[in-house]
Parts: C-alpha cells; structure tokens; sequence
C-alpha cells in the first residue's frame, strides 16, 4: 500500500447518516467458530486531577478491560467524549472522577477547543489522552495528563474521524475516518503530541453493501499479539488486517475478511486468549464470533446470530469482553439495553443470556474500569452515563448510583 489516499465514494452522505442515527434515531443462540491455523485547556478543568497509572496497551475506550486483583483507593479520573455541534452538545472533552469502589461519578470541567471529541483513547503510559474532531475536516488531538494541556492537533486527511487507538509500542496513533472510509497513522513522540501522518489508506474495494453509498471506516486497532492492525468497515462489510512498518509508520494490507452483505460492521473486541474476536453487525442488528490467525492476520467470520432485542435493528455498538474471558456485553442503542453473553469453548462459542436495561437513552459507548469491576455506559440522547457493577462470577451487572449528566454523552474513558 502506498502512502497516498485513495478514492473514497459518497464521503459526505455516509458521515450525515452517521450523525443522523447517532442523534435521532429511535433467546439464546451459540455460533462456533474453529481456529484458523492548537486550542487551549478551559480554566474549569478540575486540577489537579488524579495521575492515572501506566494504562498498558488496551487503554483505548473500545478495548477490553485488563485484570486487577482489586479496586483502586481515591477518586479516578474519567474522561467523556460528546458533541459539540449539536443541539445541547458539550463545550469540548468532558473531565470528571469516578469512585472505583462505588461507581459515584464527580463532575470537574471541560477541556474546551476540541471540535466534536466523539471517541477518546490513552496513551499506554497514561500520561497522554487522544480525542477525534469528528468534522468534514477530521483531525485527531493530544492533551497531556494530568494537566489537561492541550498539545495540539494534526488532520487525519480523511472525514469525519470516529475511532482511535494508540498502538502498545506508544509510538503511533490509529484512526479511522467513517465519511471517508479511510484510516490514518500518526508518529507519537516522547511526550506524547503528535506528528504529521505518516500514512493514509483508503477502503476503495469492496464495493459498498446494500443501502451503502462508500467505505466507512469505524474501528483501526491492534491485535493482541501486536503483529496485525484490523480496520473494521461499515460501508463495505469488510475487516481489513494491515501490517504496520514500526520504522516508517506506513501500512500493508494482507488480507480481508468478509461479513455478510448487509451487516455494517462496527466495533470488534478480542477474547483473552487472542484467538477469537466478537463483531458487532450495526446494521443487522447481529453478533459474529470471528477465527483470528496470528500467523497470518487472518480474521475468519463466522455465523451471525442475535442480540436479544428482537426484530428489526438497535444499532448495536460496542462490545466488551470480561478480563476473565468468561462473558460479553453488547451496547445496543434503539433498544436502550445491554446484551450478556457466556463465553464457552475457550473464546469460540457465544451463548446469549439476556438483556438489562442501559439506564439512559441511546447507550453509544461502554468501557471498563481498569480492574473491570465497573462498566460504564454513555447515553447520547439522555445525555447521562450509567454506571454498573459488574460480577466476576455470574458476569451480571448491576446499577450503582443515579445517572451522571455529561451533554450529548458518547463516549466514556475511565482510567
């Protein structure tokens, strides 16, 4: 793949599409699948917040919590993404603090000047929070922790960014432009701001699946074993695996996977064991349990089957894995409910439990704590987080406390 963008098809109607349902739109099952072989940090800022520990490599807002013993003493900090520009949007990245014992959410301020901050991520040693700038004129921006220092932005050279993740080396940051179906890299240097990108690519093939006009680019992560990059598009129903030049920052594609003509895929998480990945159809309102080789960086997608919100599409979002590896959880946002799964067969079988109310209208987000003993669910419309305790055992989870008001909620980043 070479460095320079590639055709994008209908950029500008997929991300108005994309804002539209965000903003307004209103029995168990098993699948099996084997293995294959420069602004300004606003003054109302809470300082000094409280230092967030070194994040490791799954700190980005989608990934799956890591393991701790126990909860953390003293108030945390907690970060929430929103909206800017739309009606009862937020002035730029909300700042709050968090009770890991409780859930109890305190608000702090704003750091204001990011355009549309739709979805965060830390830096591994977490002393550096990533945003997006979700406009025609994507841009992804630096803030350094625990001051709120803005560090400045750089453009994506794609539109409408909506995803991001940091790389666990910390050297480069991933993100992935949903209104022009590419994903773009970033160099990150040793404090943490950014440099001008170093690659873009893309979705130019495929064609788009039914009622799509373009790619859509929603998901660029890493995969466990660090050796893949998978880019997860809506538009063009495809999981793309790269392979990232740690020296130059440039991306080679080397293989595709293919979800079923119709199934928008958006979000994607790993099992534990590195083996299996849960993809969450938006579209089709379904769950596929995906094969991952990382011999080859092949994602092999198996069968879909339901969400437990009966017929028609909620929108499903994001999808979470329990650090035991024993459970999922699935954010659907037309149903205001979270979907538990049992995971069986050492990551290849998902068995649907049931579903819980999300506590708040439109769940677009949930994250972990960081001993994920906590979930965090983020209500766009309602405009408030929910918070749940989760058990370690059944894998149930239960309300903790009254919802917390952030405007236009849509991301949640607990450190």
């Amino acid at each position: 793949m070479s460095s320079g963008a590639r055709p994008s098809h209908g950029a500008g109607g997929g991300w108005t599409r994309r804002r539209f349902v965000g903003v307004l739109a209103g029995a168990a099952a098993i699948t099996t699948v084997p293995a294959p072989a420069a602004p300004r940090a606003d003054p109302t800022v809470a300082a000094p917040l409280p230092k967030a520990p070194p994040a490791g490599p799954s700190a980005s807002a989608s990934a799956s919590a890591p393991s701790s013993p126990a909860p953390r003493s003293g108030p945390r900090p907690l970060f929430l993404g929103t909206y800017t520009s739309g009606d009862g949007g937020g002035k730029g990245i909300g700042v709050a603090t968090y009770d890991p014992v409780t859930g109890a959410i305190t608000g702090g301020g704003v750091v204001a000047g990011v355009d549309n901050p739709s979805f965060l991520a830390a830096h591994p040693d977490g002393r550096t929070l990533y945003a997006v700038d979700e406009q025609a004129a994507g841009a992804v921006t630096a803030v350094r922790l625990p001051g709120a220092e803005v560090l400045g932005s750089r453009p994506t050279g794609g539109s409408g960014p909506c995803h991001l993740s940091v790389h666990p080396s910390g050297r480069w940051l991933l993100s992935a432009n949903y209104a022009s179906g590419s994903v773009a890299v970033h160099p990150v240097d040793a404090s943490g701001a950014l440099g001008e990108r170093t690659d873009l690519v893309t979705h130019s093939t495929p064609a788009p699946g039914p009622g799509q006009q373009g790619p859509h680019a929603h998901q660029f992560v890493t995969t466990p074993d660090g050796g893949h990059l998978l880019a997860v598009d809506l538009g063009t129903d495809t999981v793309y695996t790269y392979r990232l030049d740690d020296t130059r920052g440039t991306l080679t594609e080397v293989s595709r996977a293919r979800a079923r003509p119709g199934a928008g895929p958006r979000h994607l998480t790993f099992h534990p064991g590195g083996r299996y990945a849960y993809l969450a159809d938006e579209v089709d309102n379904t769950v596929t349990v995906c094969g991952y080789d990382p011999a080859t960086g092949r994602l092999s997608v198996g069968e879909p089957q339901p969400t437990g919100t009966g017929s028609g599409t909620s929108y499903p979002a994001e999808i979470l894995v329990t650090p035991n590896g024993s459970y999922a959880y699935l954010a659907n946002r037309g149903h205001n409910s979270l979907t538990r799964y049992a995971i069986e067969a050492d990551g290849a079988r998902l068995r649907l439990l049931d579903t819980v109310p999300a506590g708040g209208d439109f769940p677009r987000h949930i994250a972990f704590s960081p001993d994920g003993r906590l979930l965090f669910a983020a209500n766009q419309r309602s405009s408030t987080v929910t918070v749940f305790e989760v058990d370690r055992n059944s894998g149930e989870l239960r309300r903790t406390g009254e919802p917390f008001a952030s405007p236009l909620a849509v991301c949640a980043l607990p450190l």
